[in-house]
């Protein structure tokens, strides 16, 4: 007669009785040998950690990104559209003139345009590392022309704040709360970040010799 005591005969257990109770169920498997390797659940769940989700610094992301994706759509709108008492393509091509830029009219599309779309993509969280570069490189190039060493922050806090925001996101990336959060430079922010500074950097400082 046999008695069901909750255990499992195996043979070889590790116990003396030849038995292994459930906390100690084990797997086997063999090796090219033919001798057996021994391996517990523990060491299963050890190789297959999940990733863990943040609320608080994702939604910190989702918050930056949408102020800052915001205002840049709205520099953008008044740059493009002459909208809420914006220059318009025309007069912003007058003011770069002012600065000592050439093809004034190219680059204030290009200006322009690079505002409303890295805006929009910040909002989205959507190819993050090319908005904030892109949002970066306009940024820069503003903080080139305005800085002014004889007043406080160089007359220049506004987009100070602008291009630290979009440094950070260049870096730390959207966060869960976006479209990018399947995306390789989702999972690789700081490796795809530094990537697009350089082009960032490269682009602001040939825009600067080049049309300047």
């Amino acid at each position: 007669m046999s008695i069901d005591d909750g255990r499992t005969p195996v043979a070889g257990g590790s116990t003396d009785s030849g038995y292994f109770t459930p906390s100690e169920q084990r797997y086997t498997a063999y090796d090219s040998d033919g001798t057996t390797t021994d391996f517990d659940d523990d060491d299963v769940v050890a190789t297959r950690e999940p990733h863990q989700w943040h609320f608080g610094a994702d939604l910190g992301l989702l918050v930056l990104r949408v102020v800052l994706g915001a205002m840049l759509v709205g520099h953008g709108l008044q740059k493009v559209f002459g909208i809420m008492q914006g220059p318009g393509i025309d007069g912003f091509a007058k003011f770069l003139g002012t600065l000592g830029y050439q093809q004034t009219t190219l680059l204030a599309w290009v200006t322009g345009v690079t505002e409303l779309t890295a805006g929009s993509l910040l909002v989205l969280g959507l190819f993050t590392p090319a908005a904030a570069a892109g949002a970066l490189g306009v940024v820069a190039n503003a903080i080139w022309v305005k800085l002014d060493v004889r007043e406080f922050l160089g007359a220049v806090e506004l987009e100070g704040l602008y291009a630290a925001g979009a440094f950070a996101l260049l870096f730390a990336g959207a966060g869960k709360i976006s479209l990018d959060r399947k995306t390789p430079w989702f999972r690789r922010a700081p490796a795809f970040g530094f990537v697009f500074l350089v082009l960032a950097i490269g682009l602001s400082v040939a825009t600067n010799i080049v049309l300047r």
